[in-house]
Parts: C-alpha cells; sequence; structure tokens
C-alpha cells in the first residue's frame, strides 16, 4: 500500500465537495488548491555571526523534512552593514507530499503550541489567493529541542493557492484547518 499525507486524501474525500457545494463550482478542476508552501527566515544577525546561517539551515531543514538553502542579499545597505552576496537568512519551498505533511504538524501541533493564542489574522492575504502569516518563535515546532538553540527566531510561511480571489483561498485554508480569528470578537 502507498503511502499518502493524511491532508491530501482529506483533500480529495472532503474539502473538495465541501468547496464545491459552497462556490457552487460546476467542475472538480475548478476547486482551488494549494500548490506550494514557502518557509523563509531573515536572519539579520548573521552579518555578525556567521554561524547563525548554519544553524538557520539546519533548524529549517529539521522543521521542514527538505533541506534549507541560505538567501543572498541582492545590493550592498551600507547602514546595516551589508554587502551584495552575503548570506542573510534562509528558505525552502515545499510542494507534493511533503507539503501536506508540513501543513498537517503545522496546523495540529506546531500552531496549539503558540503562547496566548487567539486565531491567526486573515489580513495576510495578497488578493490573488496567497496567503503568508509571520512565526515569532520556531520552537513551537516540536523537532527544535528547546536546550540547544542559540537564538529564538521567527520565520515567515507563504501558502500559495490557485485560488481566484481571496474568499475562495480563505474558505480552502479554514477547510484544511487553520485556525482564523473570528471577525466578530
Amino acid at each position: 500500500m502507498e503511502y499518502t499525507a493524511r491532508l491530501k486524501t482529506r483533500y480529495f474525500e472532503e474539502i473538495i465537495p465541501a468547496l464545491t457545494k459552497q462556490f457552487a463550482y460546476r467542475n472538480r478542476m475548478e476547486v482551488p488548491k494549494i500548490l506550494k508552501i514557502s518557509v523563509n527566515q531573515g536572519l539579520g544577525k548573521a552579518i555578525v555571526d556567521k554561524k547563525m546561517i548554519d544553524t538557520g539551515i539546519e533548524e529549517l531543514t529539521m522543521i521542514t523534512g527538505q533541506k534549507a538553502v541560505s538567501t543572498k542579499s541582492k545590493k550592498d545597505i551600507s547602514n546595516f552593514k551589508v554587502r551584495k552576496g552575503m548570506p542573510i537568512g534562509v528558505r525552502v519551498t515545499l510542494r507534493g507530499d511533503k507539503m501536506y505533511e508540513f501543513l498537517d504538524r503545522l496546523v495540529s501541533v506546531a500552531i496549539p503550541r503558540i503562547r496566548d493564542f487567539r486565531g491567526i489574522n486573515d489580513k495576510g492575504f495578497d488578493g490573488r489567493g496567497n496567503y503568508t502569516f509571520g512565526v515569532s518563535e520556531q520552537i513551537i515546532f516540536p523537532e527544535i529541542e528547546i536546550d540547544k538553540i542559540n537564538n529564538i527566531n521567527g520565520m515567515d510561511i507563504t501558502i500559495v493557492t490557485n485560488a481566484k480571489n481571496d474568499k475562495e483561498a480563505l474558505a480552502l485554508l479554514k477547510e484544511f484547518g487553520l485556525p482564523f480569528k473570528n471577525q466578530n470578537s
């Protein structure tokens, strides 16, 4: 028996029928889906401490299950002592089963571990159905051992969908279980 991610199975069995009913799609192929999830960490302190990039790559690789790569600056910024080509962050792009596995761990394990959590903000949509939100600490992921980290770093998570608008993307992400804040509270 071949393994498929739990959320991928849920997408085909529950989410597609629910969204088809909600938005009156005529065809299964019209239902929006998640194309990729991009996770990146800006490590501005890496200008002073070069080992932070290696640590960031190691941590992001453990969190996502896919090898992270460093991002380099595109231009010189003298006020921040940044030169063109200096490594200033790490990123990873997830697709397929790894994307669904990461989203499942994010929704069911990591987000509930955020202190004083009241839901993620629904203002992070870009107008084209893509959603970005920030996580202030990498220690919410169980893969990170709190005793072994030197610095607490945040990260940005971007979920790219093929939804036509933000309303459809919001409905899709709610069906996947992302805990958005209630608008009335």
